[in-house]
């Protein structure tokens, strides 16, 4: 019964809100909550594949993505299995369709982030020549015998595309057996990996399987050489490309990657193709315009180890020679293997601050000197970077992270989702406001099966994470625009283009996302711990298990990580908390459990002690520096002042622990398991809290704010609710929630404060407690709303102790709209014009195939009388809603004319107060399904094109390129076919129950001080 008593309503309630209390700030944010900026729009990846642009499809996607609330496009050329297409990457045509591009885009108030290659992966193009792409280290070698005279002369080493330069021709006493450093080629970078912090104990290697360095001969010049006694290892060193180029593009894009240590590399990339975009397009280029940005994607070019000016970028970091230890780099072992990983490491280190600086800041300073922005992947799907990715990462005036939305080759679902917590991190400990991520990719497996409601909860999962803004992968540009789905991006991306059977339903959803994007972009993002990760070279930060509640939900006690970087440049001490220069702050810093750690961190970490700061490091302190610039006194000192460190700071324990030991709450807590972040917007608090279940969760939070009024803002409607329930102790407001099924919320302290008049401790009906500001378990009630669908006396008792009550009586019940539908299908797409269903059933049920295989929208019609209308007393007061039950699965409304709105998720409920009358009424609700059923159904019918047998098209069909009618009758085309004759057919329609429900609110408006 306690389901009849009280329905949870959030978000569809009509009658004005009155904002409580603020000030103009909050003012000045809920009017942008309500209507949000375009800058605070989703984006997309605008896929072109292998040449196939028109300028009628340009337009046509454009102004498709402006209708539905898309705010830029991320642009990349790639050839993924579809036939050639007209347009030459960067050719002449592709220049002018590109400007076509730009002045639409300022025409529809679109933004372009153009990549800076073809491809979606690093910088490259035909205009690299060997000399300046990525390079990697080379060699041959012989064994001499001492003793005569040895004509200098070694073959060349590999010459990768016919390239090839010297280092150096070195000789050395032949070590005995074959002893080498361990997994040497990921730690010379042949094959990168992220490998844990250097030790501070090596083996014992034997001495005659060691290379002296003392003994190592450089025989550069010579022509011959008299061979000391003993056999002699004589190595050729040399470099060469690494031959790798920017995939998958297409062929007129293809070349080599650029040599990411060089700055000279990247700025003739830049010019031959950024470049060249801006002086072509200058009006239309910059901040406030249409092409405003360039982009790196996700590094997938393999590594490098080596450029041209190697020994010299080395020796200005590492102070050292790095010639002698060329023989590391083959895994030899010189000196002892403490020594040669200590060089390992420093050359790691070295071309991750070559990446940094060279590459990534550089393309940064050409960007913005042309005021375009710089957005970069700064991550790989399979750890594959060479470098310390947060600081890469920071280098982006926008990071970028990625997360799946299905899966791929028994990867997990949120396919590399761990780029996340790292990409977020960065941009707010190097004061970055957008936080970007590649959202919702997907593998073949997704087969146009997804929808806004399918997706929503991973998305609020990102949210939580910290991303605030999300770039869809993928929107394939359509070159036509008389077929559909049409492109297709081979294997990869979410279908998001404008021929999806929901694209213009999808507006609602781009305002959901919009809404919380906009507060998520705003302040600064609240976090008690900051992990600082282990120094060294490949590296991504990875959040410890304390930092978490349970998968995929952080805990009350939200965190960042940073690089050495960010403690060594931008951290300082106020008033016991850590600060960087753009306002983040946190209360404790969490050092790495590690044996080793640099003189200049380690100094650097002892002076944010001396000056305040809380450390928390591990139960054993580092005695060796990992890096060979600091071998020997540098250890001794390492040594030293780690142990006047150590006693200093807090050993043994977590943050949480600690933090909760000194009597700090948690910063969001709650009965349930639910997502949160915090944003701290001047003096407002915005928490972001969201349902992970696919069922209703009825939770008691609690938030660390006190003395201000908490406020519910919907971003589905933009609308603003006082929380009328809640209580107040140790520094924390509790708040009773109740989240429908994948529901969210922004709970709001405002500057404004309720008065005990108007705030409620307690709702009691007939003797039963509904509602109790300090409960965690309210099935009967949505504590915000305080909504009754049941006639009583309901006793309501405020903070000031007053109790008084509210009366309600004549409450309609339940109407449900049974009987026959009219049900009129859009035309085009082998549905009869109109059927009448007796009953709902699944369009896949349905005796005609042209219904049971169709895909699109369909508008049920149906007239009903209606006189349950309220009593004349609670005019005014009483709301009436439609609840269309299950949907597949999105439907839109009208009643009696009425537009009232998209429904795009479940619960399918929506106010029709304003639009029902009594007596006759006409429900109009158009619902769209997925593409499935259709594409399954045409598989029935004759071919329309010549197909390989994965599906793929061996050439465009010629009735495509002439503009013509599908010759075998299909009612669908794709570049690449996924479903087959005879998969099963997947549900579609209205499928109810259709009711109307009428409700009235127990408690007045609040009143504020």
């Amino acid at each position: 019964m306690k389901k009849n008593i009280i329905v949870a309503i959030i978000g569809l309630l009509s009658a004005d809100v009155a904002l409580a209390g603020g000030g103009n700030a909050d003012a000045d944010l809920a009017k942008g909550f309500a209507a949000p900026p375009k800058e605070a729009r989703p984006w997309v990846y605008w896929l072109v594949l292998n040449g196939n642009l028109t300028k009628e499809g340009i337009t046509a996607d454009f102004e498709a993505m402006a209708r539905v609330g898309i705010g830029g496009v991320i642009q990349l050329e790639v050839d993924q299995g579809v036939p050639k297409g007209k347009v030459d990457f960067a050719g002449p045509l592709w220049m002018e369709l590109f400007s076509h591009a730009c002045r639409e885009a300022k025409r529809l108030g679109l933004e372009i982030n153009m990549n800076n290659d073809a491809g979606w992966c690093g910088s490259g193009g035909p205009w690299i020549t060997p000399e300046l792409s990525m390079q990697k280290v080379v060699w041959r070698e012989t064994v001499v015998e001492g003793g005569k005279e040895w004509q200098v002369s070694l073959p060349e080493p590999e010459a990768v595309r016919g390239y090839y330069h010297d280092i150096a021709l070195l000789a050395m006493p032949q070590p005995a057996g074959n002893e080498r450093i361990q997994n040497f080629g990921n730690k010379a970078l042949f094959e990168p990996g992220h490998l844990p912090p250097n030790p501070a104990e090596y083996r014992t290697i034997p001495e005659a399987s060691v290379i002296p360095r003392g003994k190592i001969i450089n025989l550069a010049g010579k022509k011959k050489w008299d061979v000391p006694p003993g056999k002699w290892l004589v190595i050729r060193f040399g470099c060469t490309t690494t031959g790798k180029d920017n995939h998958p593009s297409p062929e007129s894009g293809r070349g080599l990657e650029c040599d990411k240590f060089s700055k000279e590399a990247i700025a003739l990339h830049y010019r031959n193709l950024i470049g060249k975009l801006v002086e072509r397009n200058k009006p239309l280029s910059g901040v406030g315009k249409a092409l405003v940005s360039t982009h790196i994607d996700s590094w997938e070019v393999g590594s490098q180890n080596w450029t041209p000016r190697m020994p010299e970028e080395f020796k200005a970091r590492r102070r050292y020679d790095l010639i002698p230890f060329l023989p590391a780099y083959a895994g030899y072992v010189i000196d002892s293997e403490e020594v040669t990983e200590r060089f390992l490491w420093d050359l790691r280190q070295t071309v991750s601050d070559l990446i940094v600086g060279n590459y990534a800041a550089e393309l940064r300073r050409l960007a913005n000197k042309d005021g375009l922005r710089l957005s970069i992947e700064a991550y790989s799907w399979d750890n594959n970077v060479p470098v310390d990715e947060t600081t890469y990462a920071g280098q982006a005036d926008e990071p970028m992270a990625e997360f799946w939305a299905w899966p791929c080759g028994g990867f997990p679902r949120v396919y590399t989702a761990n780029s996340c917590p790292g990409t977020t991190s960065a941009a707010h400990t190097y004061g970055r406001r957008i936080v970007n991520a590649e959202a919702f990719t997907s593998s073949d497996a997704e087969k146009w099966q997804s929808h806004p409601g399918s997706i929503k909860v991973l998305g609020d999962w990102a949210f939580c994470e910290g991303i605030n803004r999300f770039v869809f992968h993928r929107y394939a540009a359509q070159p036509w625009t008389h077929v559909a789905p049409g492109m297709a991006m081979g294997p990869w991306g979410l279908h998001y283009e404008r021929t999806q059977t929901w694209w213009e339903q999808s507006k609602a959803w781009h305002e959901y996302i919009t809404r919380c994007q906009y507060l998520l972009q705003q302040g600064l993002f609240v976090a008690d711990a900051c992990y600082l990760q282990p120094e060294g070279s490949p590296r991504r930060f990875t959040e410890p298990p304390s930092a978490m509640s349970a998968t995929d939900i952080r805990s009350g006690y939200n965190f960042d990580g940073c690089s050495p970087d960010v403690v060594m440049t931008r951290m300082k001490v106020e008033n016991g908390r850590i600060v960087l220069p753009d306002g983040m702050s946190y209360r404790v810093l969490v050092l790495p459990e590690t044996e080793t750690m640099t003189l200049g961190l380690l100094r650097r970490i002892k002076e944010l002690s001396d000056k305040g700061a809380v450390i928390i490091g591990g139960a054993k302190s580092p005695w060796k520096s990992p890096s060979l610039s600091e071998m020997g006194a540098g250890d001794a000192e390492v040594k030293k002042l780690a142990g006047e460190l150590w006693p200093k700071i807090v050993t043994g324990k977590t943050a949480a622990t600690l933090l909760s030991e000194r009597g700090i709450p948690l910063d969001f807590k709650a009965t349930a398991m639910l997502r949160y972040i915090h944003r701290a917007i001047g003096d407002t608090d915005v928490y972001f809290v969201a349902n992970p279940e696919q069922s209703v969760v009825n939770a008691l939070a609690s938030f660390r704010v006190a003395g201000r009024m908490p406020e519910l803002w919907l971003p589905e409607t933009g609308r603003i609710e006082p929380v009328r329930v809640f209580t107040e102790s140790n520094g924390c407001t509790h708040i009773p929630l109740r989240l429908e099924a994948a529901g969210s919320a922004f709970v709001v302290f405002t500057s404004g404060k309720v008065m005990d008049s108007a705030r409620i401790v307690s709702v009691r009906c007939g003797g039963q407690e509904l509602v109790k500001g300090s409960a965690a378990d309210q099935p009967s009630i949505d504590p915000v709303m305080l909504e009754t669908f049941r006639d009583g006396t309901y006793d309501v008792e405020t903070a000031d102790g007053k109790v008084r009550q509210e009366k309600v009586a004549g409450l309609p019940q339940q109407v449900a709209l049974d009987g026959a539908w009219e049900v009129s299908f859009a035309p085009g797409r082998g549905a009869p014009a109109k059927v009448v269903m007796d009953k709902l059933v699944s369009w896949s049920e349905h005796s005609d195939a042209g219904v049971k295989y169709f895909s699109g929208s369909a508008v049920y019609r149906k007239g009903f009388g209606y006189s349950s209308m309220p009593p004349a007393e609670l005019a005014g007061k009483a709301r009436v809603y439609l609840d269309l039950g299950k949907v597949s699965v999105m439907a839109e409304v009208k009643l009696n004319g009425k537009y009232l709105g998209i429904l795009w998720k479940a619960p399918y409920r929506v106010d029709v107060t304003d639009a029902i009358k009594s007596g006759e009424n006409v429900l109009e609700t158009k619902v769209v399904n997925l593409w499935v059923n259709r594409l399954i159904g045409d598989e029935l019918l004759p071919e329309d094109s010549e197909r390989n047998g994965d599906g793929t098209l061996k050439n465009w069909p010629q009735w495509l390129e002439e503009g013509k009618p599908n010759p075998a009758g299909r009612f669908t085309f794709t570049s690449w076919r996924l479903w087959k004759k005879g998969d099963p057919l997947q549900e579609s329609g209205l499928l109810g129950p259709v009711t109307l429900n009428t409700s009235v609110r127990i408690c007045p408006r609040v009143s504020t001080e």
